[in-house]
């Protein structure tokens, strides 16, 4: 769409971007929220710098506010903070707001915008520029075969279930390592019968099972040596290994300052306490949004913790005396956890910039 006005060099311009695969459709305001025009370009490298050049017709570009910066909109981010745009991660719209306005792309940046310009939208993105989105990326390729190997034992399994009596018999006995070697050494020979389907798909099951195994044992390697350059101060702490460790720094993200505080980094996680009533009663309740993985990978540290670390044994039985259920117990270690692994983590981040500085 063409402009509306003429460049003035006194306006401050805020833009709201609506990302898409294949388009991004984007809002200009100024600071006063008066709409300036609104434009559609590519999400590729030609429609960023459309984009850009576009806002700076309006005035002096203040703020970029993308929706989806951790997925159709990361690229967009990482071309504006190239540029030296200040860019802010907006979450789509309130649905009270859709269903009085109504739903579309231009209406989607718009409100995008005005959430930056009323201070509604204040979170930074991620840079997902260094290390740890490497190790995002590798745990994604993880995780993916993690289930992929899960699914060909559950179908492994379900195939001896209704096998012919001789083969299923001849594996009723064995152990999940030895009943997959046994199916991976089957030789079926020509598929003419039920017999030789069997045994040809208990072996490329049990083949695909041992296949993905090696596959995650190589993820794991790649995993523990990036963790452990990237934190050295977080592998450090006891329970964090490679996985809890790739988790906690995959929720960081390349520019941990982002995270402005510990007590944000628990909310984060879904370990903060919140108001949960009025006037002159004061209960709160546990937050139930955050991040669910790094959540859970709180939880198996504590689980560890609590079986082999001497402190939090002595805490867990202090507690206990005190009355708190063992729920309430894990609540409050895992806020304590999630303080250590922020100061952690943060630590390294220090460091890190410490000797780049000095290089």
């Amino acid at each position: 769409m063409a402009r509306t006005s003429q460049p003035d060099s006194t306006r401050q311009v805020v833009v709201g971007v609506d990302t898409h695969k294949y388009i991004h459709v984007a809002v200009a305001l100024d600071q006063h929220g008066a709409r300036l025009g609104e434009l559609s370009v590519g999400a590729d490298s030609r429609g960023y710098q459309e984009l850009h050049d576009w806002a700076r017709g309006y005035g002096r570009v203040k703020t970029f506010g993308v929706e989806g910066t951790g997925s159709y909109g990361v690229g967009l981010s990482k071309f504006l903070r190239r540029a030296g745009v200040r860019v802010l991660e907006v979450n789509r719209s309130d649905r009270q707001l859709r269903y009085q306005h109504g739903k579309s792309d231009p209406l989607d940046a718009e409100s995008a915008a005005r959430s930056v310009l009323n201070g509604t939208a204040t979170n930074t993105p991620k840079s997902a520029e260094g290390a740890c989105e490497m190790i995002r990326q590798i745990k994604v390729a993880r995780d993916g075969a993690r289930k992929a190997r899960s699914a060909a034992l559950i179908a492994l399994k379900s195939i001896v279930i209704n096998a012919p009596s001789e083969l299923r018999e001849s594996l009723a006995s064995l152990t999940t390592a030895a009943f997959v070697q046994r199916c991976a050494s089957y030789r079926p020979g020509d598929v003419d019968s039920v017999h030789a389907s069997t045994k040809y798909t208990l072996r490329s099951l049990a083949r695909r099972w041992i296949t993905l195994g090696e596959e995650i044992v190589d993820h794991d390697k790649l995993l523990d040596r990036l963790t452990e350059e990237t934190a050295p101060t977080l592998r450090e702490a006891f329970g964090i290994g490679p996985d809890v460790a790739a988790e906690m720094l995959i929720v960081f993200g390349d520019n941990p300052e982002r995270i402005h505080s510990e007590a944000a980094f628990a909310k984060l996680c879904g370990v903060c306490p919140i108001p949960a009533s009025s006037g002159l009663t004061n209960k709160h309740r546990l937050y139930r949004g955050g991040h669910r993985q790094a959540n859970a990978a709180l939880y198996r540290t504590i689980v560890v913790r609590m079986q082999y670390h001497a402190p939090t044994i002595a805490y867990v039985s202090r507690r206990t005396e005190e009355g708190l259920t063992k729920k309430d117990i894990i609540r409050c270690l895992k806020r304590h956890l999630a303080r250590e692994i922020y100061q952690r983590v943060m630590a390294d981040h220090h460091a890190r910039m410490s000797n780049a500085e000095a290089a």
